[in-house]
C-alpha cells in the first residue's frame, strides 16, 4: 500500500514545483514588461518635452522698446560756439593832476553812476594858483587900459603931426602887446580852473568799481602807467566769440536780410540762456586759426552776464522749412556711420543707414535715409538686430 503511492507522491510534488516555477517565470516577465513599457513611455515623454523647448526658443518673445515719429517742421540753421563775455566800455580811472589823494569815495565793486565823485586831489595848490592866474589878469588888464588911453592920445598928436609916426607904431605896439597878455591870463585862469575841477575825479560811465590801485593818502602823478581804478560798464554787455571762416559769407548774406539773433547760454541751468544780436563781425580772419571774431550784444539789465564769463554761444542764421526730423535719442553710431532702428508694419525692425544733417539738442536734422511718418525706436536698442520683433510700448526713459 505504502510502496504503490510513493511514485504517486513523488509525481504529485514534481507537478507542483513546476507549476510555483511557471508561476514566478510569468511575474517577472510581467515585471518586466511592466517595466519595458514605463520606459517607453518616459522616453516618448522628454521627446515631446524636448521638441516643445525647440518649438519655443524658435519663437522668442519680442523685445520692449520705446519708439517715436519721424516728422517734417520747421529748424534753426544755427552756429554754435564758446563766447567770452567783455565789457561794453572799460575805463582805466587817472588823475590828470599832480596831488596826494585826499579821500576815496567808493568802495572796491560798487556799482558807481556816470558823473558820481570816485577820489578828490587836495585842491589847495590848485586853488592857489587860480588866484594867482586871476591877480595877473587884473594887474595885466590895468597895463592894457593904459596902453589903450595912451595910444589914444598919441594918435591924436599924431594928426596933429606933434609925434612922429614911429613914435605912434610904438605905443600901438605895447598896446597889442598887453592885450595879448590879458588873452593869455584868461588861458591861465581857464586852465587853472580846469586844474582845480580835474582835484575830483568822476566816473566817465554807469558801471562797476574793480581793486583801488591807489590808496588815500598817496600822491598821485597825472597819467600815471598805473590807474587809479578800472571801472567795467556791464549794460549793455559784450561776448566775443569765433566761427570758422568759411562761415563769414553765410553770416555777411543773413546779416544784409535784417538782425540775427546769439543766445548765450550758461554752463550751469541757474539762470535761462540770454538773447542779444549781433553787433560786429572781425574785418580780418585769424591765419593761425582759420576762424574770424564776433561780437554780439546784450542788454543785460538783469546783470547775468559778467565780464570774463564763459557762456556757450549759439548764432541763428535762418529757419530751415520742412526739415526731417528725428528724435536724437534714435542715432546708433556704427563702424560704417550713423543708423537708426526703424519699427516695420509686421513690429520688427530694420536697421537703416542715415545722413545727418546737423543735430540741435533733442532733434537731429536727417539728409536722407529717412521719411516723414516712420517709426524708429528711441530706448533699447542694444537688444536689437535686424529682423528683431519688438513690442513698442510706453517710453521706457520715464521709468
Amino acid at each position: 500500500m505504502l510502496t504503490s503511492e510513493l511514485p504517486t507522491q513523488l509525481a504529485d510534488a514534481t507537478q507542483t514545483r513546476h507549476q510555483a516555477s511557471m508561476a514566478k517565470r510569468k511575474k517577472l516577465f510581467t515585471i518586466l514588461a511592466g517595466l519595458v513599457g514605463l520606459v517607453i513611455v518616459v522616453g516618448v515623454v522628454a521627446q515631446y518635452n524636448k521638441e516643445s523647448r525647440a518649438a519655443v526658443q524658435k519663437t522668442p518673445a519680442a523685445i520692449p522698446v520705446s519708439a517715436a515719429q519721424v516728422v517734417v517742421k520747421s529748424m534753426p540753421v544755427r552756429l554754435m560756439a564758446i563766447g567770452n563775455v567783455e565789457p561794453f566800455t572799460t575805463v582805466a580811472i587817472k588823475t590828470r593832476v599832480d596831488g596826494q589823494l585826499i579821500s576815496v569815495k567808493f568802495k572796491e565793486g560798487d556799482e558807481v553812476r556816470q558823473g558820481s565823485v570816485m577820489f578828490e586831489i587836495d585842491p589847495r595848490p590848485f586853488a592857489a594858483g587860480l588866484k594867482q592866474a586871476q591877480a595877473n589878469l587884473a594887474k595885466d588888464r590895468a597895463l592894457f587900459d593904459r596902453a589903450s588911453e595912451q595910444e589914444k592920445r598919441y594918435k591924436d598928436l599924431l594928426t596933429k603931426n606933434f609925434i612922429s609916426p614911429d613914435a605912434y607904431e610904438q605905443v600901438r605896439t605895447n598896446t597889442a602887446t598887453a592885450a595879448a597878455t590879458v588873452s593869455a591870463d584868461e588861458a591861465a585862469i581857464e586852465n587853472a580852473k580846469l586844474s582845480l575841477e580835474y582835484c575830483t575825479i568822476r566816473s566817465p560811465v554807469t558801471g562797476y568799481a574793480g581793486r583801488i590801485q591807489i590808496q588815500q593818502g598817496n600822491l598821485v602823478k597825472a597819467n600815471d602807467t598805473n590807474p587809479l581804478v578800472i571801472v567795467n560798464q556791464v549794460v549793455p554787455i559784450y561776448t566775443s566769440f569765433s566761427v570758422p571762416e568759411q562761415n563769414v559769407s553765410d553770416i555777411r548774406k543773413y546779416q544784409a536780410d535784417g538782425e540775427l539773433k546769439v543766445q548765450a547760454a550758461f554752463t550751469t541751468a541757474a539762470h535761462a540762456p540770454v538773447t542779444g544780436k549781433l553787433s560786429f563781425i572781425d574785418n580780418t580772419a585769424d591765419m593761425t586759426t582759420g576762424t574770424i571774431k564776433l561780437k554780439a550784444e546784450f542788454p543785460n539789465t538783469d546783470k547775468a552776464l559778467w565780464p570774463g564769463q564763459f557762456v556757450n554761444v549759439v548764432l541763428t542764421l535762418y529757419e530751415q522749412k520742412d526739415a526731417v526730423v528725428a528724435p536724437s535719442a534714435a542715432i546708433q553710431n556704427g563702424p560704417a556711420g550713423q543708423y537708426v532702428y526703424v519699427v516695420k508694419p509686421d513690429q520688427t525692425v530694420e536697421m537703416r543707414a542715415i545722413k545727418i544733417a546737423r543735430a540741435e539738442g533733442d532733434d537731429t536734422v536727417v539728409a536722407n535715409g529717412l521719411q516723414p511718418g516712420e517709426q524708429v525706436v528711441i530706448v533699447g536698442q542694444l537688444r536689437l538686430a535686424p529682423g528683431t520683433k519688438v513690442n513698442v510700448g510706453k517710453d521706457l526713459r520715464a521709468s
